[in-house]
């Protein structure tokens, strides 16, 4: 059974900074690309970053510069560090399989960056 666990998202001032964590379980995460997703009120879901289990990286236009995917094959867990945070990132934040996500999705962690 597929388990993905998002965390470390809050509320943070503009120009802040967060950490998201996201453990993943029942895949053989260390043969997956991943991404970080997020969906805002309103808007459809899109994904910002993805990695490739070989440490190929993208960004969407809109937090080149800013964020940094990272992960960590032994604790299959892939990270977002977030930088310079708009008001604009405030969403849910998701992490899933790149290019195809899984067709069920965790939580998510709610990012909310006041101005």
């Amino acid at each position: 059974q597929v388990q993905l666990v998002e965390s470390g998202g809050g509320l943070v001032q503009a120009g802040g900074s967060l950490r998201l964590s996201c453990a993943a379980s029942g895949i053989i995460f260390s043969l997956n690309s991943m991404g970080w997703y997020r969906q805002a009120p309103g808007k459809q879901r899109e994904l910002v970053a993805s990695m490739t289990g070989g440490g190929s990286i993208n960004y969407a236009s809109s937090v080149k510069g800013r964020f940094t995917i990272s992960r960590d094959n032994a604790k299959n867990t892939v990270y977002l560090q977030m930088n310079s945070l708009k008001p604009e990132d405030t969403a849910v934040y998701y992490c899933n399989k790149v290019p195809v996500p899984l067709g069920s999705w965790g939580q998510g962690t709610q990012v909310t960056v006041s101005s």
